[in-house]
């Protein structure tokens, strides 16, 4: 497993505590210390900063994440989203959108975010999260390509 992949676990499992517990937590960078501190420090996550800043990122953009993930999946209310995909997408939207796109392209940013959803979700969450995330990504390229065009 590469050091990033171990990262976006962190992360994710980070950001499913923070959330279970009502998202409203200011010590979500406690939950990764501890996250870090297991099981997993025998690994040694080598980009310890990609953790923070990834958290960091999605933390201070959920808000403006949530109403993307909530146009892009009408038909799913995000509370009805499970908390594993919720947050998956939330990764991958995050470096899809915000993320420096020389150190992580898009399309590794939604394989990414669909190999954590099939290791740490459901049946069909490497799907659906591929659905979302292709969706947007179709999305910021015809923006793309409509600025060129101006």
């Amino acid at each position: 497993m590469s050091s990033r992949h171990l990262a976006r676990s962190v992360v994710l499992q980070s950001l499913y505590e923070w959330d279970f517990h009502g998202g409203k937590s200011e010590d979500y960078r406690k939950i990764v210390e501890r996250n870090t501190e297991g099981p997993l420090k025998d690994k040694k996550i080598k980009d310890a900063e990609f953790v923070y800043s990834l958290i960091d990122g999605v933390i201070s953009n959920v808000a403006e994440i949530d109403k993307i993930i909530t146009a892009a999946a009408p038909e799913w209310p995000l509370e009805k989203i499970t908390t594993i995909d919720r947050n998956v997408l939330r990764i991958g939207l995050y470096e899809l959108i915000y993320g420096d796109k020389n150190d992580v392209p898009p399309k590794v940013a939604i394989n990414e975010a669909i190999e954590l959803a099939k290791s740490f979700g459901g049946s069909s969450s490497g799907k659906f999260v591929n659905g979302v995330l292709g969706t947007v990504y179709k999305e910021i390229q015809s923006e793309d390509i409509k600025q060129d065009q101006e």
